[in-house]
């Protein structure tokens, strides 16, 4: 650590130092131990700060106990690293602006794992949902962690997959941890840490999410990863951001084709189109760019149905969502004699529902 526990909390507290804040101070004083006991209008002045923010952090300074603060850090589970703790995620520390304080809960071993950022939309629609379940199992096969940012939609949905499947997954929030955001993922995120994953952020305890914290967010999504999958996402929406940090990063990006007229999916055509992703269809394309051996295929048993109705009925299902009145219609059987089928199709693994009452052949 390149200052004292104490001194890293309070700078971290004071949520005003950036790496190049950092190094004018190091040059200055030797160290941030010694610049701390310095802190004055006048060193914040030159450091670029306005005064209102100035005196706002002097007084934040006059206000704060490191003592309290450290043990509501331990209350939460939470522990702090600083960019030259020899703990510190390596990749993150490759990018052009890591982030100097980085609290964590759950296992941090999982940061020098092989991760990849799966990200996207909010706005998930069943599309997206079963792009995420085509795309993580293999990956967790692969024994990828997987790197996402806990928000509503496809990041959910990533965490959600990769455990099921069995594996680890990292959540990186754009809020300290004293608290989750959104509050409704507030179990979510107990279970990625009781499953063995691992919650970060770079922002103090109680620092509450805002339009700034979301972009230094996904930097730290796409400066772990060694790829970022973008599974569906709108233009100009905070997953492209995530993707074109990738880039700057020198990391892979892949996108998932979708509908031309969907503005759900404009964002990852945009950057297929512009040749800033690869385009991916299948997990195995992702691993094959990343040059990591896919696991062996996983075939299911062959379906044998066990009376006539139970045969019409599946040559009728598709990778493609149908409702059950579709089904209905086209299998010419009865309500009754397709809603017992698609059960047992589900249970044998060969079918499954989804949101809307729509149902796909596995």
């Amino acid at each position: 650590m390149f200052m004292t526990l104490k001194t890293a909390v309070t700078w971290w507290l004071l949520n005003m130092l950036t790496n190049k804040r950092y190094k004018a101070l190091k040059q200055v004083y030797g160290d941030l131990d010694a610049a701390l006991e310095e802190i004055s209008p006048l060193m914040l002045s030159e450091l670029g700060l306005k005064q209102e923010a100035a005196e706002r952090t002097l007084t934040r300074l006059h206000d704060f106990n490191a003592d309290g603060y450290l043990l509501a850090m331990q209350k939460c589970g939470v522990g702090l690293l600083t960019l030259d703790d020899d703990a510190y995620p390596f990749r993150l520390r490759e990018i052009g602006d890591p982030p100097l304080f980085l609290s964590y809960r759950g296992d941090l071993s999982l940061a020098d794992k092989v991760m990849i950022g799966v990200v996207g939309t909010r706005n998930m629609s069943v599309y997206g949902q079963r792009v995420v379940q085509h795309f993580v199992p293999v990956f967790v096969r692969s024994h990828l962690v997987t790197v996402s940012g806990l928000a509503i939609g496809i990041d959910g949905e990533v965490a959600i997959e990769t455990m099921k499947a069995g594996g680890k997954t990292v959540a990186v929030l754009g809020n300290g941890l004293a608290s989750i955001h959104p509050s409704r993922h507030a179990r979510l995120a107990e279970k990625i840490i009781a499953d063995g994953g691992l919650l970060l952020s770079e922002f103090p305890l109680d620092m509450p999410p805002d339009k700034y914290t979301f972009p230094s967010r996904n930097r730290i999504i796409a400066g772990l990863s060694e790829g970022t999958l973008v599974c569906e996402a709108p233009e100009g929406s905070g997953s492209v951001i995530t993707a074109e940090l990738a880039l700057e990063y020198n990391r892979e990006v892949f996108a998932v084709p979708g509908p031309i007229f969907d503005p759900n999916v404009a964002g990852c055509l945009m950057l297929i189109k512009s040749q800033q992703a690869h385009l991916v269809t299948e997990p195995e394309d992702v691993l094959r760019h990343l040059n990591i051996l896919a696991p062996g295929a996983t075939v299911p048993p062959p379906f044998i149905a066990q009376n006539p109705h139970e045969q019409a009925i599946y040559n009728v299902l598709t990778p493609l969502p149908q409702s059950t009145d579709d089904i209905i219609e086209k299998s010419g059987r009865t309500a009754s004699d397709v809603g017992v089928a698609l059960v047992m199709f589900e249970m044998a693994g060969v079918a499954q529902s989804l949101p809307g009452g729509q149902w796909v052949r596995r």
